[in-house]
């Protein structure tokens, strides 16, 4: 990953975005090339020395077979947006500026474990479940669901998890503009109200703190 000083993320923040990443591209190289799946993933910080990420595949998805030459990758996303050089001040002053886009992402590197187990996935299936169902009106649990329905089911996926090894991050949110340009794709972020603005203007503000005056 192309990674300018500016754009780094302290460990926080990444634990942060992977405890809160939804789905990612889980993508392997293989006998047959590359393979890549979008699966909604779980963060268990306490598993390994760096944590790890659990999912699960559709058996006949034959990704979970093909042995992976070296490292897997989960490419986590956090929000994304496009930023208009209209949002700059800078841009009425002498009109030195581009269009760019901001966001946020993490390439997780790391040992892929086949859990060919009903029992594991059935346990991941459930925390996965009761996390994204946290909040509603009328949550839903896998014990709604009748037995044997629930156990058909288990046995047409497998669990995978990605051991993580190591972790590249990159949190571009005008880290390398002047302050009112950055208060500037702020609000222009809060402004336009497309899908991802609102977070992505709340990370903007977050990573660009106003300086501290001293004395």
């Amino acid at each position: 990953m192309y990674l300018p000083h500016h754009f780094t993320a302290d460990e926080a923040a990444v634990r942060d975005l992977l405890a809160r990443q939804g789905a990612a591209d889980l993508v392997t190289m293989t006998g047959r090339g590359l393979l890549a799946t979008l699966l909604p993933f779980e963060y268990d910080p306490e598993a390994g020395e760096h944590g790890s990420l659990v999912g699960h595949l559709a058996r006949a998805n034959d990704q979970w077979r093909e042995p992976v030459q070296g490292e897997a990758m989960a490419i986590v996303r956090g929000p994304e947006g496009y930023v208009t050089p209209s949002w700059y001040p800078s841009k009425a002053e002498h009109h030195r500026v581009v269009p760019t886009w901001n966001y946020i992402t993490a390439h997780v590197y790391g040992r892929l474990v086949v859990h060919n187990d009903p029992a594991w996935v059935a346990a991941q299936l459930r925390r996965l479940t009761d996390r994204h169902e946290a909040g509603s009106a009328e949550p839903w649990s896998v014990d709604q669901a009748p037995a044997k329905f629930v156990e058909a089911r288990l046995r047409a996926v497998v669990g995978v998890e990605l051991v993580i090894s190591r972790i590249e991050a990159k949190f571009k949110l005008s880290q390398n503009q002047p302050r009112p340009d950055v208060e500037g794709v702020a609000a222009g972020l809060e402004a336009r109200g497309r899908a991802h603005d609102a977070a992505l203007a709340t990370a903007v503000r977050t990573h660009n703190p106003p300086a501290t005056a001293t004395c």
